[in-house]
């Protein structure tokens, strides 16, 4: 019989990805994959690799929103239900947490019932979900050296595994970082993350058109911009005479990446794990109103090893990013020793490292 596991992620890609990463590794093995998640994530991740979606009732709540916590109270206890029902006919093996309030309902769902049950944490800093839920799983794995705001003892017994990147990501492990030549071109991607940002999508085309002419006519830009941006970018660009090419969402990102000398973005989990994989520089910034301070944490494992700089929203201007970019572009040697040091620190082969624990999980 085909072993199962239950993926239970949702929200955002910084869930998503990784969960598909291990879900690939896992198949790769030969087991059956079932995607666990809120109704409308269940419905809308059609390129997942799952052979069956399961729609729970979840919800989250802000701090200081009594009905809004009994609102969400009630919808994962519905969702609880379903999981367990849902549970009863498949019979997995295992149940993988990601993180996220749609992974809330499954995870609780296989402890009831006494499944074996993993939870990955993609960030520095544990999550609000996996923080209520860690102390009761059977194993926990983590992609940073550091996992702040986790129970002592779930911290003390967690698997560092790495993040899992997509095929196309990992592959970028083997390609060397080749720094721009002393004329050639500058080649820069950007990119915004899923919070759409508009300080990225605005303010980089602004900090560009600020550099010094000789500069700006080396540079090559692919910048994912929001769509209510995209006009003021491409206008900016066009008036400093900067070849640019703006999307509000590029498909071919390993590419995309491969090629590029320097990055710039938000610090989610997924970016900064994949910018390391890939070994590029990069001058991160990370979202100030992200809870418990969790993307500048991420920015600091980088920044910490020296493959990467951090610009903090309170701090970051035009001329603050145009300072920082003229001097990066200006030392190829630097950029070099970033892109090194940003590698150093990457583990390309997490989804087979998750993968290992997934199943020595299963197995006990």
């Amino acid at each position: 019989m085909r072993k199962i596991c239950v993926v239970a992620a949702g929200g955002t890609g910084g869930h998503l990805f990784p969960a598909q990463a291990l879900a690939e590794a896992l198949m790769a093995r030969g087991w059956s994959i079932v995607l666990a998640s809120d109704e409308r994530v269940a419905g809308l991740a059609q390129d997942f690799p799952a052979e069956r979606r399961i729609g729970l009732s979840a919800a989250t709540w802000r701090r200081g929103d009594p009905i809004g916590m009994l609102r969400a109270g009630i919808a994962v206890a519905h969702g609880v239900v379903q999981a367990r029902k849902a549970f009863r006919e498949i019979g997995p093996n295992v149940v993988v947490g990601f993180g996220g309030y749609p992974s809330a309902p499954a995870l609780i769902g296989a402890i009831l019932d006494r499944r074996p049950t993993v939870i990955h944490e993609q960030n520095a800093v544990m999550g609000r979900a996996n923080r209520m839920l860690a102390s009761h799983v059977r194993t926990v794995a983590c992609a940073f050296p550091t996992l702040m705001k986790a129970p002592p003892k779930v911290a003390a017994r967690a698997f560092r595994v790495g993040n899992p990147v997509r095929p196309p990501i990992r592959a970028l492990a083997a390609v060397p970082y080749d720094p721009p030549t002393e004329q050639g071109p500058i080649r820069i991607l950007v990119t915004g993350g899923s919070q759409g940002a508009r300080l990225l999508s605005e303010l980089v085309p602004e900090a560009i058109a600020a550099l010094p002419e000789h500069l700006r006519q080396r540079l090559s830009i692919q910048q994912q911009t929001r769509p209510d941006s995209m006009e003021i970018a491409r206008r900016t660009y066009a008036n400093a005479m900067v070849q640019a090419e703006i999307a509000p969402f590029f498909r071919d990102m390993a590419g995309r990446l491969a090629s590029a000398h320097l990055v710039i973005g938000r610090s989610g989990a997924g970016s900064v794990c994949e910018f390391a994989v890939a070994g590029k520089p990069a001058i991160l910034v990370p979202l100030a109103i992200a809870l418990d301070d969790d993307q500048g944490q991420n920015a600091k494992f980088l920044a910490d090893v020296g493959g990467a700089e951090v610009a903090r929203e309170s701090q970051l201007t035009v001329q603050s990013l145009a300072g920082a970019l003229e001097k990066l572009l200006g030392n190829p040697a630097r950029l070099a020793r970033m892109a090194a040091a940003s590698r150093s620190v990457a583990i390309p082969d997490a989804a087979e490292r998750l993968a290992d624990v997934v199943e020595q999980t299963a197995r006990a």
